[in-house]
């Protein structure tokens, strides 16, 4: 016999033991596992408070109007500063803008801009009083947030708490079902916070404020911080 035809019979053994192998690696279906959610929520005040300052200047001359926004915006800069605190008041500036206004033949009327001065931080009387003495800028709209700090505190126990709910509902499942014990197999740790939306904060009473030179009235919320817990766990 050609020896070509001798070595099919070894090929086809050596695929068969290949299949045979194959079979035996295939990893058996887990059982006995249950899959489970726990939630922990810390409700904590906000320590962060946001205020943007803003003007709105409109012209036929693009350059004239760019030069108004500037020192409005220059002069709100030097009064804010006065008080800055790294942390306490951060000052920084926003949006800057001009944009054409065009007429109903479709040609340029005239120029619009506007310019914003953000005041943020954790001294609310600072950046309040800070607001009320700008007096090129008015006050367009107010956040309140969690600070970093505070954000990380409550979120460690916020999950403290989902970690031991998981732990407690993986046990009683496993006794519910007649098992003595479980063993944790994949788990996987979200964290969100919610707060109540922050309205555009544009009354006449502020307006007033800030021309009298008095501090803006502003009052925090509460932010919800929620930590998710999921995964699964063989019973045993």
């Amino acid at each position: 016999m050609h020896p070509k035809f001798q070595i099919l019979p070894a090929i086809a053994f050596v695929l068969a033991a290949v299949g045979a192998q194959a079979q035996t690696l295939v990893a058996p279906q887990p059982q006995n596992v249950v899959q489970l959610s726990t939630d922990g929520q810390v409700e904590v005040t906000q320590d962060m408070l946001s205020m943007t300052l803003s003007t709105t200047k409109e012209g036929v001359d693009p350059a004239a109007v760019q030069s108004q926004l500037k020192a409005a915006l220059d002069a709100a800069l030097v009064e804010a500063r006065k008080n800055a605190a790294p942390g306490q008041l951060d000052v920084r500036t926003g949006n800057f803008g001009l944009y054409p206004r065009y007429s109903k033949d479709g040609k340029i009327a005239s120029w619009q801009g506007s310019a914003e001065l953000v005041l943020e931080g954790r001294d609310f009387p600072r950046i309040t009083s800070t607001a009320g003495r700008i007096s090129t800028l008015t006050l367009s709209r107010t956040g309140f947030g969690l600070s970093r700090e505070q954000r990380a505190k409550v979120e460690g126990d916020a999950q403290s708490q989902a970690i031991e709910r998981f732990k407690a509902k993986a046990a009683d499942l496993s006794r519910a079902f007649g098992f003595k014990g479980y063993t944790l197999r994949e788990v996987a740790v979200n964290t969100s916070d919610s707060s109540p939306m922050q309205r555009p904060r544009m009354m006449a009473m502020e307006a007033k404020a800030a021309v009298a030179d008095a501090p803006v009235p502003v009052e925090a919320g509460k932010s919800t911080v929620t930590v998710n817990v999921s995964g699964s766990v063989q019973m045993n």
